[in-house]
């Protein structure tokens, strides 16, 4: 204890020793600053304080890194992400859809950090993340803002222009899905209601449930029709063509097929032979100039 401290030095001082946590500690620490002693006996305890203060705030720094800093979630070809309340059953349909394995349960605020699963439909990997309510602390902004197509998952019509609300700022460019959850809960008229009323507001929706599997197929087509991409399939001379598409934006180039493959690919393509929508004839040779159209199927031949 400093001689001829102040009340109020020795009340922080007090605080900083019964803290239970380091942001406690900090705040007591800075009042301890603030009201030690200012005489040139109090020299070195202000000298002690600073250190103390300066060592707890880089503590704190590296604390707040590794608590707030995720993993980064890079972004696929084909990205979605579900936004909704808490208990809207998000985390239930990226389970039904996808090869995750989140965390359900019956209370709120189960999904603490961003999920990624990926979606698996007609031969297309399509990458569906969940994202913790919106009212969560841990609702991520940027997420939302870099989709390509955003599900809007609700259990009733009024949640729809609340949740839309709350996103509309982060992504307008965004293609937007209702997923109305849990419908096995709505007998057939209330279903027909449901309806109904989206598509009176021009909505783009699908009722679903996760009990009954309802919907979910249907879902899926929706996600992927969602994009504004081609797929074009690539093979070798006599065998059949890749199962997974090379996915690219409308109006892209045999070239750009070439370096989505690989890099520096299209300098050794010679020329190629297409079959599909762009070719004027099936097994046309082109060159890397060609625009492909969905479904195109290539083959390259190099040098």
């Amino acid at each position: 204890m400093p001689i001829n401290a102040h009340p109020d030095y020795l009340n922080a001082e007090k605080r900083y020793h019964e803290a239970t946590s380091d942001e406690e500690r900090l705040v007591a620490l800075q009042e301890m600053v603030k009201t030690a002693p200012k005489h040139k006996g109090g020299e070195k305890l202000r000298e002690n304080l600073g250190r103390r203060l300066k060592k707890l705030k880089q503590e704190l720094a590296k604390a707040k890194k590794r608590s707030s800093g995720r993993k980064g979630i890079k972004k696929a070809d084909m990205q979605a992400v579900l936004v909704g309340l808490t208990n809207s059953g998000k985390s239930s349909i990226l389970k039904s859809i996808t090869n995750a394995q989140p965390k359900i349960a019956s209370y709120g605020f189960t999904t603490k950090e961003p999920e990624v699963g990926t979606l698996h439909h007609q031969n297309c990997n399509i990458q569906i993340i969940d994202l913790p309510p919106i009212a969560s602390e841990k609702f991520d902004k940027s997420l939302v803002n870099s989709a390509d197509t955003l599900l809007i998952i609700v259990e009733k019509i009024d949640e729809i222009k609340y949740i839309l609300d709350s996103i509309k700022r982060l992504n307008n460019k965004a293609e937007k899905i209702i997923v109305f959850n849990k419908i096995d809960l709505h007998d057939a008229n209330a279903r027909r209601k449901i309806s109904e009323n989206l598509k009176s507001k021009k909505y783009n929706f699908v009722l679903v449930s996760t009990i009954t599997n309802e919907g979910l197929e249907e879902l899926k087509q929706k996600i992927l029709e969602s994009f504004k991409i081609i797929r074009i399939y690539t093979r070798q001379p006599g065998k059949k063509h890749d199962e997974v598409p090379v996915i690219l934006p409308p109006k892209s180039t045999l070239e750009e097929v070439a370096e989505k493959l690989l890099h520096g690919y299209s300098k050794k393509v010679k020329f190629a032979k297409i079959w599909g929508p762009s070719a004027k004839f099936q097994g046309q040779q082109i060159g890397l100039k060609h625009v492909v159209k969905d479904k195109d199927v290539v083959e390259f031949f190099t040098e």
